[in-house]
This record gives structure tokens, sequence and C-alpha cells, in this order.
């Protein structure tokens, strides 16, 4: 009995572009045997069935409409696969579109680059995708536009400019940090670094174009960004792209419009000028190595100004930028700035569930009992953070506050602390600024504040007014009394003038709390002063010096005694005295949960003060 013949009929109206079978020809029920063509499409029709074939219908160049006949097929068995047949169905060789994809990825990586590579290790530093990969988490760099080329196909080579110009000096994407410890939604975070061993890292047209990407994705996303500056500024060179000067260029807002919306991390290693410290000079925190130079302008265009010849190394160094409160965190080089970057993150990331803790004791000898006696405040700082979890920033500008990122049992914390050791504790123009704009920094991403005060005052004296404090000491009011987070104010020992209620957000009630411990004196100004200045007369009445001494000292006593902690709790103008010991135990009980910064929508504040 004959075999039920099988029809087959076209799935689409087009033309016969090819018949690959003949008559009496075995096919597999998976071979390809007719090519169709629609609209510029090539359509294959396999067999569907085993069988010889027994007539054929249409030829090549035919139009032929949606069910039409095309084949008819003899179902049957057919001989066995051949090795050619297995051969063409699982070829070994690369197919030319991939093996074209692997070999332009190969020219994006270091690996196709051994001199450069080379010479960055010769100078000690690294590449921009060695810094990535010590960033990220493993596996995670998800990397935005990386077959760019630099934009100069009027004047080199395109293989030139793809094996010597690649991502056109800017690596950057999507990826995460900290992933194992806060989870995946948390840690993600989007990533830029100019490649200095490409045209010395400048801003060229196309890696703007990516760059423009990256910051509108970490926008869209509410992704925290860390951008590696290194680079030499606007490129000249570029070719390929119209325009005059190149103005119009909407990066620097667009990177500044993160400013209060996401954290901002800007690392720098070797020369950062021009536009790479622009965009620097917006992050939130800048971690700059010991070998750095930064400043608005190269030594090209220092030159072109008619300023002089200067070298590169003149320009901004470490100890210049650190001074002057322009660097927040200096270290030694790019694996130590890797390090604190993850580190200054985490604090943006969540709370932590694995700590350690010093012993509570430890507090209750910190501060010397000669209440004219200096001590370092870090000490404080230290025995009340997690253990190696205290993060300084801009240590050594404004060194009449110390500002510090922390955490006490896992969760973050923002610390200002005046420095005893630095014009007694009295808070001068820099130290305001400074104080001021971590304040900011915490409210915007919903971290608490801890206020360690011990101050004598703001500075004063003829002096001192040439620093405009007037204006820089109304900014710690202003802020303060602009925030949200949790405000706990521990008073160490000196608490007196407008400084301490600076120290306090506005004043001893304008916060969540304030304490002190039982070395805590307090009044409207230092005592010795009030002393003198209250009882002027009596003081210049008594002829006797060791006699006035002795008065002196006994109306100080008398002062030191109504402005003790205790008679300020007792008058309630502070919350309470307490143990030192209970320090921690009284700030966790005012931060609690706070909110994370990443469930609202849009930004709390407009942005984090640049300065």
């Amino acid at each position: 009995m004959a075999s039920q013949q099988h029809t087959l009929v076209s799935p689409i109206l087009g033309t016969v572009f090819k018949v690959k079978v003949v008559v009496g020809e075995e096919v597999r029920a998976n071979q390809e045997i007719v090519i169709l063509e629609s609209m510029k499409m090539e359509h294959p029709v396999e067999a569907g069935v085993d069988g010889t074939i027994s007539s054929i219908a249409v030829s090549e160049g035919d139009t032929i409409a949606a069910g039409q006949p095309l084949i008819t097929i003899t179902p049957g068995v057919v001989n066995a696969y051949s090795s050619e047949d297995n051969a063409s169905l699982s070829p070994s060789t690369e197919r030319s579109d991939l093996a074209r994809y692997n070999e332009r990825r190969h020219l994006t990586t270091d690996a196709a680059r051994p001199e450069a590579v080379a010479r960055r290790t010769a100078k000690g530093q690294r590449t921009a995708r060695a810094n990535i990969a010590d960033l990220v988490d493993d596996g995670s760099f998800i990397e935005y536009g990386s077959f760019a080329i630099a934009a100069q196909r009027q004047r080199r080579e395109l293989d030139d400019l793809i094996r010597n110009t690649p991502a056109d000096g800017l690596v950057g994407g999507l990826a995460s940090v900290n992933a194992k410890e806060f989870g995946e939604d948390a840690a993600r975070i989007a990533v830029a670094s100019y490649d200095y061993t490409v045209l010395a890292g400048t801003q060229g047209f196309l890696n703007h174009r990516k760059k423009d990407r990256l910051f509108s994705v970490a926008e869209q996303l509410r992704t925290p960004f860390v951008l590696f500056a290194e680079g030499g500024g606007g490129r000249p060179g570029d070719t390929d792209a119209a325009g005059v000067a190149g103005l119009d260029g909407p990066a620097f807002a667009l990177f500044a419009r993160l400013s209060g919306l996401v954290p901002l991390v800007g690392i720098t290693s070797g020369y950062c000028f021009a536009g790479n410290a622009a965009l620097l000079g917006c992050c939130d925190v800048i971690i700059a190595t010991e070998n750095s130079n930064i400043g608005m302008a190269g030594p090209a265009m220092i030159e072109g100004g008619g300023l002089g010849v200067v070298k590169p190394t003149d320009i901004g160094p470490i100890e210049v930028q650190t001074h002057n409160g322009v660097v927040d965190v200096r270290v030694a080089d790019e694996a130590e700035a890797v390090a604190a970057a993850k580190k200054y993150l985490g604090f943006f990331q969540g709370a932590t569930v694995h700590w350690e803790r010093h012993d509570d004791t430890t507090l209750r000898t910190l501060i010397p009992e000669q209440r004219t006696r200096v001590y370092d405040v870090r000490t404080v700082i230290n025995a009340l953070a997690d253990i190696d979890s205290a993060l300084e920033l801009r240590p050594t500008f404004g060194i009449g506050i110390l500002t510090t990122l922390m955490r006490i049992e896992g969760k973050p914390v923002g610390v200002i602390a005046n420095n005893p050791a630095h014009l007694g504790g009295a808070i001068d123009a820099d130290a305001a600024d400074k104080a001021s704009r971590f304040i900011q920094l915490c409210d915007a991403y919903d971290i608490p504040i801890v206020s360690l005060c011990d101050t004598p005052g703001f500075m004063v004296g003829p002096e001192a007014e040439h620093s405009a404090q007037v204006r820089h000491f109304g900014r710690m009011f202003v802020t303060a009394a602009s925030i949200t987070v949790p405000w706990t104010t521990i008073v160490l020992r000196k608490g007196y003038g407008l400084g301490a209620m600076a120290m306090a957000g506005g004043g001893f009630h304008s916060n969540a709390m304030t304490v002190s411990w039982p070395t805590g004196e307090f009044g409207g100004m230092g005592l010795e002063g009030a002393v003198r200045l209250g009882y002027s007369k009596e003081l210049a009445a008594i002829e006797d010096d060791d006699e006035r001494a002795t008065l002196e000292a006994k109306l100080v006593a008398r002062a030191y005694e109504h402005g003790s902690a205790l008679n300020m709790a007792s008058h309630v103008e502070i919350d309470d005295v307490i143990d030192p010991a209970e320090t921690r135990a009284r700030i966790l009980s005012i931060i609690g949960s706070t909110k994370s910064w990443r469930a609202r929508d849009g930004k709390k504040r407009p942005m984090v003060d640049s300065w």
C-alpha cells in the first residue's frame, strides 16, 4: 500500500528564492528544502517529515500565495546521517559574525594593550578597568559604550583608532558593590572611569555622550555614582563632531543634577585637570591618592592664559588640596582609594548585620578630670564606633570640628565633634563650613547625626572677623534648622555660648536629645571670662594681687558649680546627665530605624553643597 503523500505549502505570500532539492532525493524532517523571500527577508521552509521528494510544483522566481502547494514528499525511512551531515549540523568553526565580535571585544580589553598597561604599572598606577574590577562585585559589571572610539576618523585610520582609543577613553556602566552584605538592590551603582592610557584621559566627543547616558541612567535608576576622574580635561583633537566650542554639552548639568539624589563618590590619582576636576568637584566625597594633582586648568591652559609656564606637579598637589578642604580622604594609592570608596558607599547602603564593639566602660576614662587638660576627641569617636567602622572626612581642614561617618551596632551615623586640641574647641569659619556641609550630606541620605560637644563657643576677636565668620557661623544654624534626621547631642565637657547651641542643632531643645557626661560644664560664655566681665568692679577694687586672685578663683568655682551638668539637668535645660557608658544606648534609642533615601521620590534636599 502506497504511503500517504505529504504536501508542503507556502506559509506566506512571497517569491521562491531557492529550491534546494530534486525529485527522488531523500530528505530529513528538519532539512531546509525551499527558501522563500518576502519583504526582502528570507524564510526557510523545512520538509516536516522524513521521506523522498516525489514532485516539485514551483520554480525559482515564482510568485506564490500563502497556502499554495510547493513540494510533495513520500514519507519513509531515509538513510542514517553521515559524518558529513553531522559536521554540517555542528560546525567546528566559529561563525564569522561572532568571530568579528570577539576580535573587537578583545581589542577593548587591557590584554590587547600590554605596552600601555606596562607604562601604567611602571608609574605605580592601575588601568581604568583594573580599578573598576577591584571596586565592583565579581561578574557584576555591565558596560555601556565599550566599542566607542575617539571621534578622529577624519585624521586617523579606523584600525588605529580601534586599537589605540578603546572606549574613547572612558570605561563605564552598571555594577554592584557590597552585595553580599547589603543585598543586590542596595548594592547597585553606576561607575565611570577616565582611562589615562587613552589620550591622557581627556574628555572626547563620544565619551561625553557615554557619560551623559550614564548620568541619565543613574538618575533614572537612583544608583550611587562612582567617578574615577583622572585625566587632562577637554580634548581639542576630535575632528568628527560638528560645532564650535562644545559649550552646549549637558554632561556637567546632568552630573550636578545627581547631587542630593544619589551619593556621588569621586576618586582621583595622578593628574586631574579642567573638566575632569569640575566633575570631581561636584562629588559628595573626594578620595585622592598621594600622587594626585587637582586643578581647574592644566599647564597648557595656564600658559595659554599668559600665566606662565608651570609643571603639572606644581598644580594642586595633595598637600594643598587636603589642607584647603578639597580632598575628603587622602590615601596612599588606588587600591586604598577603592577600599575607602567601598567603605564610604556602605554607609549609604544600610545597616550591617555583623559588627563588633568596644567595652562601653572605656568611655568613662577618656575625658580628663582636670577640666583644663586637653585630650584627643578621636578616642571618644573610636570608642563609640563599631570596631574599624569610622571614616573621617577632611581631617586636615577646619580642624576645630571633626566630621566622621561610623556605625553604632551596625547602624550608620554621622558624627560632628569639637576638637579641644585646636583653639580649645572653639569653632572658626572653616570648621563651621565643614560641619554645615557634612550635616547636609547626612540629611540628604537619611543618616542620623550625633554631635559631641566640647566648645567654649565660636571664635572671637578682630582677626577672626576677617574670615567673614558672621556668615559662616550662620550657615551652621540655617543648615541645622533645615534637616529632618534625628540629631543627638552629647556634651563631653564644655557647652558654652552660641557655639554650643550650634552643636545642638540650634539650641539644647532644638534636637531629639541633649545629654551630658558628668564632666559637662555650661554657660552663656566661658566661666573665667564671665567672672571677669560680671565682677570687674569688685575685682578691680581689690589692690592686693593674691587677694584678687583668690576672689576670682572662688567666683569661678561658684560659677562652675552653677553651670555644672547636674545643675543644668535640675533646671531641665538639658535632657539628662548620663554615665558615659550609657552613651551608645542613648544614641540607639534616638536613631531607631530611619527610612532609606532610596524609598523617596526625588530629592529631599535640592543638592549637597559642593563646599
